[in-house]
């Protein structure tokens, strides 16, 4: 359940510009009146707009982005730019009309980062650092001195990231944190957490590259 104050932060006109009345023939409560009172300032009647049709909004997301997280930010950012752009609205057109026209166009967007997102951790590795394969030790000497030199390379790659893909790297391929723990420190969803760590995963590959190609 999202909490509208909580999480969209808007400019509120002060309460002594709110007091005009509304044009004759208007519900008080229809989607119009309170479209027409949250132009005015009125921040009351946005939110109530917001209870009325989030889950409307919710359920044309979640089609597009399978995913409740991505569905949920789809909902904050529709209504966010809905607020922003009250003052474009046409009146001819349903309110609801015009959320899911928003709704469709984010989703939109949304559904091809997700697609791409899907694409590389199919070919990312999931888990661990697999992909570098720095090996167990073995009776062989000589091994063993290669090996603790990848790892040393690997420790001097790490260091040199920025904060947040060495963060990424430390949490989900060193510690093991789980993705949603992972969320919860960077402030975002878990895909986006997930993306975050395939990112510094692909950054610290690249920095690496270069590094055992000098050996």
């Amino acid at each position: 359940m999202m909490v509208l104050r909580s999480s969209l932060r808007f400019d509120q006109t002060p309460v002594s510009d709110r007091s005009k009345a509304l044009p004759a023939g208007l519900d008080p409560e229809s989607d119009e009146a309170l479209v027409w009172r949250a132009r005015e300032g009125d921040f009351s009647a946005f939110e109530k707009l917001f209870e009325r049709h989030r889950d409307l909004v919710y359920r044309y997301a979640y089609q597009m982005a399978p995913r409740r997280d991505d569905a949920e930010d789809i909902v904050q950012e529709v209504f966010i730019k809905a607020y922003q752009n009250l003052k474009r609205y046409r009146d001819e057109a349903k309110f609801t009309t015009w959320l899911l026209r928003i709704t469709a166009n984010l989703g939109t967007d949304r559904a091809r980062m997700y697609n791409r997102r899907k694409s590389l951790e199919e070919r990312e590795a999931a888990g661990s650092l697999t992909w570098m394969t720095v090996g167990n030790y073995s009776e062989d000497p000589i091994e063993n001195i290669e090996q603790e030199e990848r790892r040393a390379l690997l420790r001097e790659a790490i260091a040199a990231l920025p904060d947040h893909h060495k963060n990424a790297i430390m949490f989900r391929d060193i510690q093991e944190m789980d993705y949603d723990d992972i969320a919860a420190f960077f402030g975002c969803s878990v895909g986006g957490a997930k993306l975050r760590v395939l990112r510094a995963r692909r950054a610290l590959r690249d920095r690496l590259a270069p590094m055992l190609e000098g050996e």
